[in-house]
């Protein structure tokens, strides 16, 4: 039965990384179906993200409440149904709330499988389940551009929705299947509603005042509005009783707090890693898409290969000591690539897309064993939706500092020269940040 389950949680997340890579090239054809700009367009991808980070620790705090079996596949109908509505949708407005659909579906799915697979996996088997589990992840970032490009040019854009659905529905009924135990952590009487409020129109102010920084004059208020909102919410919840977020867990908890810490800086300092690979090989070097994502598909292949086996040694051996060797592996390919970038040499990609793919399988599946193994059974809710929050959360930063770092201008230098010493200075940057993720790694040991 741990294998169906463990199974039936590897459907589910995979079904997130595949949407999002496979959605990612039908987006011109959205944008001609809709008549669209490309700022619209991007909202197919901002809406499900934003929606997915407003109710994930909400919502991990309520299935801990009424139980995470019940919201595991909830989610999976949710998104299931969404997609299908998706495919249908007759304009962009619509797609859009379909889409946001999917991320709450998503969220309910985020906030419970992590928990899920810690209860159900023994402690010695954890970290090589988990690292089955990131290496599904993986598959779904490398089968999406190439199943998105393949069913967006032979059955048009609506029919990578339909797929989506019918995995999704595939994942619901494994779930009900499978899934035979209930699973309750919270028996308080009451749940902070205000304190989810708070959360809520924090992170909603300040994700949306990142993502249009470039863009909206009003958005840098926003996203000050934002930070004091979170600081209000931070107060407020250090006088709770039963808080959506303990922020003495948060406090006491070195490990925890700083492997939480180092997922931030991870996915923060690697999400925008690929675009600025795509657009180096296309704008810099003249390469097509599509030989492009070949290229590029050497990391994602190296890292599901690697994951079950880098969880399965954090099993053994300590997972923060993994962890932090996988940071500095990831900054030194990173650094790789801003180094050589001038030389114009194709040659090098292989090798600098091998090492960071490498860094990657060493530090997730260990981190996360980390996270999970830091905190008391009550609190793997709160940990399994704080570990997805980081992620989401670091993904919007990534994209945030690198549109900043692109938008950048240097006197006497031309548009494509601009380009590549922009690209250098953000790959540098993102090297930095994931130099930086070594340090928590190294002071929670």
């Amino acid at each position: 039965m741990e294998r169906r389950i463990l199974f039936t949680i590897m459907l589910t997340s995979f079904l997130t990384p595949f949407a999002g890579s496979a959605l990612n090239l039908a987006l011109p054809s959205l944008g001609e179906a809709y008549g669209a700009s490309p700022a619209a367009l991007g909202w197919v991808l901002g809406s499900f993200l934003l929606a997915a980070i407003v109710v994930l620790l909400p919502f991990g705090k309520l299935a801990d409440r009424y139980g995470k079996r019940r919201f595991f596949i909830m989610g999976n109908g949710i998104f299931a149904l969404t997609s299908l509505l998706a495919a249908f949708a007759p304009n962009l407005p619509l797609l859009l709330a379909a889409r946001a659909a999917q991320g709450i579906g998503s969220a309910m799915t985020f906030a419970t499988s992590m928990s899920i697979l810690t209860l159900v996996i023994p402690k010695e088997r954890r970290g090589w389940a988990m690292g089955w589990n990131v290496a599904v992840v993986y598959t779904g970032l490398t089968l999406g551009p190439v199943a998105g490009g393949f069913l967006n040019y032979y059955y048009g854009w609506p029919s990578i929705f339909i797929v989506l659905a019918m995995i999704g529905g595939t994942a619901f009924l494994a779930a009900r299947r499978f899934l035979q135990e209930e699973w309750y952590e919270d028996t308080s009487p009451h749940w902070d509603k205000k304190g989810a409020v708070l959360y809520g129109g924090a992170i909603l102010l300040i994700i949306y005042g990142l993502s249009q920084l470039n863009s909206q004059p009003l958005a840098p208020g926003l996203l000050l509005g934002g930070l004091v909102l979170f600081f209000l919410f931070c107060r407020y919840e250090l006088r709770q009783e039963n808080p959506l977020l303990p922020i003495t867990l948060l406090q006491g908890n070195l490990p925890f707090s700083l492997s939480c810490l180092a997922a931030l800086l991870n996915y923060c300092g690697t999400f925008a890693a690929s675009f600025l690979l795509s657009l180096y090989l296309q704008s810099i070097l003249g390469m097509t898409s599509r030989s492009a994502g070949l290229i590029l598909l050497s990391q994602p292949i190296i890292m599901a290969l690697l994951s079950p086996l880098m969880g399965k040694l954090s099993d053994k051996y300590a997972p923060t000591k993994l962890a932090a060797l996988g940071m500095a592996v990831i900054s030194a390919g990173l650094a790789g690539f801003a180094l050589t970038i001038h030389n114009l040499a194709l040659w090098l990609m292989i090798p600098m897309l091998i090492i960071t793919g490498t860094g990657f399988a060493l530090f997730a599946a260990p981190n996360n064993n980390a996270i999970m193994s830091a905190v008391e059974k009550k609190h793997y809710g709160l940990a399994a939706s704080l570990l997805s929050s980081t992620r989401l959360v670091g993904q919007v930063l990534s994209v945030a500092l690198m549109n900043l770092i692109l938008s950048l201008s240097w006197d006497g230098l031309s548009l494509q020269e601009t380009l590549l010493q922009n690209l250098q200075l953000a790959l540098l940057f993102f090297a930095l940040l994931s130099g930086l993720g070594v340090i928590p790694a190294k002071v929670r040991q």
